[in-house]
């Protein structure tokens, strides 16, 4: 991932939120292949639950690239947990649990994963 210009706050350290944003930005890549992903739309896939631990300074250098690494720990009936990493010099920065709920716009309500969908998710289950 990318860190912008913008990212940054006044000490050169990454603000949490814009952290979390290239977090988010990785699981859409992410879910972006998903069956259930109409063309010209987001995954059906909504954020439940964000845990997060901040384990050390993040910083901005100019041209950096940060690796992400994202994987699953949980496949349920209608949700998903993802665990995702944010890595600089080698180190954990930020480690976060997010709990994604598969969801029916036109019935504004969680629905379960069809099998296609869990054949899809599977791979990424550790």
């Amino acid at each position: 991932m990318q860190l912008r210009w913008s990212d940054p706050d006044s000490y050169g350290h990454v603000n949490h939120a814009r952290a979390l944003g290239l977090l988010e930005d990785a699981r859409l890549a992410m879910a972006a292949g998903s069956p259930s992903v109409a063309a010209g739309r987001q995954p059906d896939i909504i954020l439940a639950r964000l845990e997060v631990d901040y384990l050390r300074q993040l910083y901005y250098r100019a041209g950096e690239r940060l690796c992400v690494r994202s994987w699953l720990t949980r496949i349920g009936t209608k949700s998903l947990t993802m665990r995702q990493e944010l890595v600089q010099d080698d180190e954990v920065a930020i480690r976060l649990d997010a709990v994604l709920v598969v969801f029916d716009v036109a019935g504004d309500s969680s629905r379960p994963l069809t099998g296609e969908e869990r054949s899809f998710w599977k791979r990424y289950l550790a």
